[in-house]
Formats: structure tokens, C-alpha cells, sequence
């Protein structure tokens, strides 16, 4: 099934869906600076963290505590009173703002405060993305656009860990968060300022923040999408947490060698997220699940065949594979929002599933944590186990999804009109 010409977006529409790539690609890239930030023995030393693995660790609990927060609670009021192109530019104001103010926290505890105000800054992002989308595309052509957009994760994962390490050598500490502050002024609010547009397909309807918030809750089968949610951040958190380690310590690559193996699987999920949409725009609404099934399975197959393989080299493949799997489920889950989600409160929807995603998700790095020291010598296989265990999760939505009825407004194939058809 395709879209009728007549109903294809314009350039300007694709332009912005770029532009929201790139701001995706920075939000990543500050999601994981402090990652390498903590191995600086002059950044630690000057917060009094040195040695501190709580206090290390709290500075990335706090940004997604902070994410998951706004995403629930602020989301709501942006869609009622911004919309999607003055809610982008108020949010990378403040994330350059809390960026470029950090080297000067005099103190771990206002650095930890800052980190949580720069999640909740970032938390609305997301949202606005599927709002933007499904303002600018036509139903049954949400797929490829959702994809593109979500390639930003993949991206700014790969870029992330190379670029801060660029910056901590050649700049140092302090010069890793002017830089980012410079991206998010110099690269992202000038992007979102020329390309990201309201559009006339936007639904007319007002309604105050806290209606939209109640709108939200009552979205149709809204558990088992956050449950999809959820296995599907837990995988990424998890497997970005414990990567590196895994390929020096388990499988004992070298440096040079974990640094380029740990880019490779997200470089991968470019590609595999694009494919997702693709199939996604080719096929019935009520199929849409079908995606998340094909690539649960694949990526559980390969998570739980990486502990068995005896080569490093196989284990390594396996672990590219895997998020090549993973990376096509990414366009399903706001696909099923802009499916499923009431009139005008889509951007809450979104809202309060990647909000409580990325809240609960932030728990499996350490569970992880806890598997591997309990394991032993098989510490990493009782950690990849529970990777493997999130996309049974994913499996289990995707069937009770399947097995419901088609979303209001989005007939099955055999319905569609014979123009739309090829």
C-alpha cells in the first residue's frame, strides 16, 4: 500500500524530518558525555567525584529521571501552548544554556542539578518529533519519516563516545560542554528555525494541557505500547551501559578494537530503522506489529547466541546482527501513538510512553550490573540473558497488538481505496 501522489508530503516536509535527525543526533551526543567525562581524572577530581561510582553513576540517573518527567508532565503544555517548531527552539535554547553553564558548577550537587534540568529540557523531544510527523505526512505514510527522524539515536550513539573523546583531548573537559553547547546553538536551533514548519494538515483542536495529559491515559491498548516501550529502551540502555566492557574484558579486544566494534552495531541500526519504516508504509496499519515480532525474535536469537559463541569474533557479528534487529522495531512504536492516540494529544501520548520508558528503563544497565557480579565467570551471559529477556517483552505486546482490532481510522488493506494501492 502507498500513498496516492496527491497525499505525498513536500520536500519541505523531509527537509524538517532532517533537521530532526540532526537534533536527535545532538541530544545523544549530550545524553553521553559524561560516559566519558568520569574516565577525565581532572573532571572527576574538580567535582569531588573521583573514585565515586554512585555519585558518577547519579549523573546520568538524573538526566533520564529528569527526561522521564518532562516527557510526562511538560509535554503536555508544549503541545497546548507551542507547538512542535517553537517547542524545538525553546528546548535547545535551555540545552544549550544548562550545557554551557556546567563547567562553571562549583560543586558534584549543582552539576547533578543541572544534568536533571538538561533531561527535563530534552524530555519533550521525542513527542514533538511524532507530533511533527504526523502533522506533515499522510496516514499510511508515517513509516519512513518516523525512521529517518529515530536514525538520530543510532547516529548521535555512534557519534557520541568519539566526538566528547575528540573534544576532552583537544579542548578538554570544559571544552567537551562549549562544544555542545556550540552544536545545539550553531547547528541545532538554526536547523529547526529554517526547516521545521507548521503544517495545514495540523488538527485544529485546543485543548488545555491537562485535557491533553487526561487524553493521553485513555489512548487504546496505551500499557502494551509502553511496555513495548520500555523493553525496547531497556535493550538500548542495557547493551550501550555494558558493551565496552563485554568486548575488553570478556571477549579481550583491544582498545582500538572495542572502540570501533562498539560504534558498529548502532552504525548498523541506521539502516535496519529505515528498512522498518519501509515495510511499515508497505503494509496494513493492524500489521504494523508484525515489524516489532520480526525483530524481537531476531534480536533475542542473536543476544542469547552471543553468550554461547566460543569465537570473540563470532560473539562480535552476533552483537552487530542483534541491533540490526532491534534497530528495525524503532518506526513501529510511533507509528502505533500516531495510530492510536485521540485528536490532538498525541504529542502527551508519546509523552507519557517515552517518559515512563525511559524512567523504568534507566533500571537495566543496573540489573545488569548485579547479573554480571553475581555470575561470576558467567557474569556477561546472566547480563546479555536479561537483554535477551526485554524482547520477549516486545514479543509479548507485539502479539496481543496483533491479535486486537485495527486502530480507529486505519482500515486494512483490503478497505483502501484502489488508488492508494499499486
Amino acid at each position: 500500500m502507498t500513498v496516492p501522489r496527491e497525499e505525498r508530503a513536500p520536500l519541505t516536509a523531509w527537509l524538517g524530518v532532517l533537521a530532526l535527525l540532526a537534533v536527535v543526533a545532538i541530544s545523544y551526543i549530550d545524553r553521553v558525555n559524561v560516559s566519558v567525562l568520569i574516565t577525565d581524572p581532572a573532571f572527576a577530581h574538580h567535582f569531588g567525584i573521583a573514585g565515586n561510582r554512585a555519585a558518577q553513576g547519579a549523573l546520568m540517573t538524573l538526566f533520564l529521571a529528569g527526561y522521564g518527567i518532562a516527557a510526562m508532565l511538560i509535554t503536555p503544555w508544549y503541545e497546548a501552548v507551542f507547538g512542535v517548531r517553537r517547542g524545538l527552539i525553546v528546548s535547545l535554547a535551555c540545552w544549550a544554556l544548562f550545557t554551557l553553564v556546567s563547567p562553571y558548577a562549583g560543586s558534584a550537587l549543582v552539576l547533578l542539578t543541572l544534568r536533571f534540568l538538561l533531561g527535563a529540557s530534552e524530555g519533550p523531544l521525542f513527542s514533538l518529533k511524532t507530533m511533527y510527523v504526523k502533522d506533515n505526512f499522510a496516514e499510511g505514510a508515517w513509516g519512513k519519516p518516523n525512521a529517518v527522524s529515530s536514525m538520530g539515536v543510532s547516529l548521535g550513539t555512534a557519534l557520541g563516545i568519539p566526538v566528547i573523546t575528540f573534544a576532552l583531548v583537544h579542548f578538554g573537559w570544559h571544552g567537551s560542554f562549549l562544544l555542545l553547547a556550540a552544536l545545539n546553538l550553531v547547528v541545532g536551533l538554526p536547523l529547526v528555525a529554517l526547516f521545521v514548519r507548521a503544517s495545514r494538515r495540523r488538527t485544529a483542536v485546543r485543548e488545555p494541557a491537562l485535557r491533553r495529559f487526561a487524553g493521553a491515559l485513555r489512548t487504546p491498548k496505551l500499557g502494551w505500547i509502553l511496555l513495548i516501550e520500555v523493553a525496547t529502551l531497556g535493550y538500548l540502555w542495557g547493551s550501550t551501559s555494558w558493551l565496552p566492557s563485554y568486548l575488553l574484558q570478556a571477549r579481550h579486544f583491544s582498545l582500538a578494537q572495542m572502540s570501533a566494534l562498539s560504534a558498529l552495531p548502532f552504525v548498523v541500526s541506521l539502516g535496519s530503522g529505515f528498512l522498518g519504516g519501509y515495510l511499515i508504509d508497505r503494509m496494513p496499519g493492524r500489521r504494523v506489529p508484525l515489524v516489532l515480532v520480526i525483530g524481537s525474535i531476531g534480536t533475542a536469537l542473536c543476544a542469547t547466541t552471543v553468550t554461547f559463541a566460543d569465537s570473540r569474533w563470532l560473539a562480535a557479528a552476533t552483537l552487530i546482527l542483534a541491533n540490526a534487529f532491534w534497530g528495525l522495531q524503532g518506526p513501529a512504536i510511533p507509528t502505533l501513538v500516531q495510530q492510536y492516540a485521540p485528536a490532538g494529544s498525541v504529542g502527551s501520548a508519546y509523552g507519557v510512553i517515552n517518559g515512563v520508558g525511559n524512567l523504568v528503563s534507566a533500571l537495566l544497565p543496573t540489573l545488569m550490573g548485579v547479573a554480571i557480579a553475581a555470575g561470576g565467570d558467567h557474569g556477561f551471559a546472566a547480563g546479555y540473558a536479561l537483554l535477551a529477556a526485554t524482547q520477549l517483552l516486545t514479543l509479548l505486546g507485539a502479539v496481543v497488538l496483533l491479535r486486537g482490532r485495527a486502530p480507529a481510522g486505519k482500515p486494512a488493506a483490503a478497505d483502501q481505496p484502489a488508488a492508494q494501492s499499486r
